[in-house]
């Protein structure tokens, strides 16, 4: 009885043994050093629950280290075997130079739109490298109790908007809206790229421009930045020296009652502000009209070229691109929108509000994202600059556009 026991017992270990040696570790590499946390406690048990034999660890990188550290580990053979992936050019490099794996015929591919997928595409379209994880949205937050207070309904058009602007500013109490150029982007970002989409008919417009077809001097591209010197009035006194936090304090501190942004904010905000939170899509020109919104494409994941473990990596990125990542995910990270075709109920009030106009308005992302920021200068960072001057009003609509158009026209020459 004793022996065999004993043999009984060998032979369950020889068996555990062998079942563990089949085990796959795969390795994630990433900027986000804020998610440990999420990963550990949420996405990576509930992997793990469903696909025995598969084991994942999460390893980030300091964010503004991020890209140094990754190139040099692929380089040496290190990475690990899921690299995640910034949006655009960075990554287009890394598939171009045979870092990472051509997943275009992924099975959860099909999941996601055209739109969604670009951010992660070659030029042409015709290769996917990376699954698609989150995208933030562009709106205007606004303060609930501020509204109520002064009687105002939430504006759909244009008109309608600069209405509820000038009741905020004639009643006094609170600056109408929280926004400054000392920081330059908030301006591009929150304010441009915004409205913008509204202006140039979203993707229409941003390919258009790619292939030559429109310019920055149309009037398409040049009316946004007229429409953003309209709101120099309502940004409050020494707006010209704010920086994006002191935007973002004013708000929360419930001093402003309008702050043109994006849905990265919520998490935080929600913290901080002792107001109810809404949120408005960027407004139409007139009723009726087709809105557009930025969906801007953040973050996906992709397959490390070298990885031994191919197999088990297509395994985790199927799962990410299905409905059950993109529910943990988008909730867990309230305002970091699943970029696939399901419907996500979100928990969280505003990120349901700004992911509903999804069903309502045309996506696009911000139009200096693909290929038009490659050469020099730089028209993400010309936009800027141009941003700020038109708030200002130091240069004119027209003047900006004609001067983007020639920096974009002294390197870049349309595809076709």
């Amino acid at each position: 009885m004793k022996n065999t026991a004993s043999l009984g017992i060998l032979a369950w270990a020889a068996l555990s043994g062998a079942t563990m040696a089949q085990d796959v570790t795969l390795t994630i590499e990433s900027w986000r050093n804020d998610d440990l946390t999420l990963w550990q406690d949420t996405i990576i048990p509930a992997f793990e629950a469903a696909n025995p034999g598969i084991k994942i660890q999460f390893t980030p990188s300091a964010p503004a280290e991020y890209n140094a550290v990754l190139n040099s580990k692929l380089d040496a053979g290190s990475a690990g075997d899921l690299i995640t992936c910034r949006p655009f050019d960075a990554s287009l490099a890394l598939f171009q130079g045979g870092k990472l794996a051509d997943l275009t015929d992924l099975e959860a591919m099909a999941n996601f739109s055209d739109v969604a997928k670009s951010a992660w595409q070659t030029d042409d379209g015709a290769a996917t490298f990376c699954v698609p994880m989150a995208s933030v949205i562009h709106g205007f937050l606004y303060n609930k109790d501020a509204f109520a207070e002064l009687g105002l309904e939430v504006p759909v058009t244009e008109d309608q908007f600069f209405a509820v602007l000038d009741k905020i500013k004639e009643d006094g109490t609170y600056i109408p809206m929280a926004m400054g150029t000392n920081d330059q982007w908030e301006a591009a970002t929150m304010g441009y790229q915004n409205i913008g989409p509204t202006y140039w008919k979203g993707e229409e417009g941003r390919l258009a421009l790619i292939k030559g077809e429109q310019k920055l001097t149309d009037p398409q591209w040049t009316e946004p930045y007229a429409t953003l010197a309209k709101w120099a009035p309502y940004l409050g006194d020494g707006y010209e020296a704010q920086t994006y936090p002191d935007s973002q304090n004013l708000f929360t501190l419930g001093r402003a009652a309008i702050y043109p942004t994006g849905s990265w904010e919520i998490s935080g905000f929600n913290t901080l502000a002792e107001f109810e939170m809404g949120v408005f899509a960027p407004p139409v020109k007139a009723e009726g009209d087709t809105c557009y919104i930025s969906d801007h494409t953040d973050i996906a994941i992709g397959l490390n070229a070298a990885s031994p473990n191919a197999e088990a990596g297509r395994t985790f990125l199927n799962w990410v691109g299905s409905e059950e990542f993109a529910t943990l995910y988008a909730n867990a990270l309230p305002g970091f929108f699943s970029l696939s075709s399901f419907d996500v109920p979100m928990e969280d009030p505003v990120a349901q509000e700004f992911v509903s106009w999804r069903g309502k308005c045309e996506s696009t992302i911000r139009s200096t994202y693909q290929i038009l920021s490659r050469g020099t200068p730089n028209l993400e960072n010309e936009t800027w600059g141009a941003s700020v001057a038109a708030i200002k009003g130091s240069e004119t609509p027209e003047a900006i556009g004609q001067r983007l158009q020639t920096g974009l026209d002294s390197w870049y020459k349309p595809q076709p």
